[in-house]
């Protein structure tokens, strides 16, 4: 079990090795005053507010100020820092995936593919509130109706992410997918955070079925899926092999209760869609760079609860 201090500095030394080796120079960006942070702090701080221990962003600002001033003396208001973090959301991004990197996502047997849903607003509350036109309501298994956003991820029999993406609540998991397999397939960079090809086939429910779109998906962006027939098909699966695939599909679930309980996403309320995305990929960073630090010390991977002595 790591202090506080002691696992941010970890972060830290790690972070600022990444930004100092795999990305550009940095430069100054846009109008206004001078920025306080150097590019490796504002990433830092932006991972390791996604802590749970934080009920909201503002209260871990007021942590930071309370606790974290020696290591950042030059910590803006928390507005600032909020701008900072979505304009170094891209660095955010390639961060979690090299780490997933590091921690051996290529060489993966597979991966599993699965989509939840992110509350961003109380689906029953009258008025158009943030993120008009941006979010919509949809249908998830674990909460029910909500208004929000469909997260899709990816997984490796070990946990770590590999990908993931948003789209407004009602959009439907193939869409999701085939947008997902597209960019990994020819890479754009307004998709970075689909992260980069599967070595394996990729794991899927029901919510992805389809025979066409799967022979499409394969002969189109060599991705393969594996999942069971459409309901009330001819041919279904046996209940064995439906476990089977059950069991080694587990892993998202677990994964999914890292995000929405350890790091808080069922509790986020977004005012911009920029900050929500940098707000996932700074939890996905998080959730890769826990499996990174519990492997340097010998412990379960996804050993998270107790990992930091709060």
């Amino acid at each position: 079990m790591l202090d506080p201090d002691t696992f941010l500095t970890s972060l830290y030394v790690r972070v600022d090795e990444f930004c100092k080796a795999a990305l550009p120079p940095e430069s100054r960006l846009g109008p206004g005053p001078a920025v306080t942070l150097s590019r490796s702090e504002v990433v830092t701080l932006g991972i390791f507010g996604q802590w749970g221990e934080f009920p909201t962003e503002r209260a871990f600002y007021r942590y930071a100020v309370r606790h974290l001033r020696g290591a950042f003396p030059t910590l803006p208001h928390r507005t600032q820092l909020n701008r900072l973090q979505r304009r170094h959301q891209d660095a955010i991004v390639a961060f979690a995936l090299q780490v997933g990197d590091d921690l051996g996502v290529p060489t993966a047997p597979y991966e599993a593919l699965d989509a939840s849903g992110v509350p961003t607003r109380n689906s029953k509350r009258r008025g158009a509130g943030w993120l008009a036109g941006q979010v919509d309501i949809g249908w998830s298994n674990r909460i029910g109706w909500y208004e929000g956003v469909h997260l899709l991820t990816s997984v490796t029999p070990d946990g770590v992410l590999t990908g993931f993406g948003i789209a407004p609540a009602s959009t439907k998991d193939q869409p999701m997918a085939e947008t997902f397999f597209a960019g990994r397939c020819q890479p754009d960079p307004r998709l970075l955070s689909v992260g980069h090809r599967a070595g394996g086939p990729y794991l899927v429910d029901t919510g992805f079925e389809g025979t066409a779109r799967r022979v499409f998906w394969r002969a189109a962006y060599s991705a393969v899926v594996i999942g069971p027939p459409k309901h009330h098909s001819t041919k279904p699966w046996p209940k064995p092999l439906r476990r089977w695939l059950a069991g080694l599909r587990q892993i998202v679930e677990t994964v999914y209760d890292k995000l929405h309980y350890a790091f808080r996403l069922l509790r986020e309320r977004p005012h911009d869609l920029s900050g929500l995305r940098a707000r996932v990929a700074a939890k996905v960073a998080l959730h890769n760079f826990c499996i990174w630090l519990n492997v340097q010390l010998v412990r379960p991977r996804l050993a998270f609860a107790d990992l930091v002595d709060w």
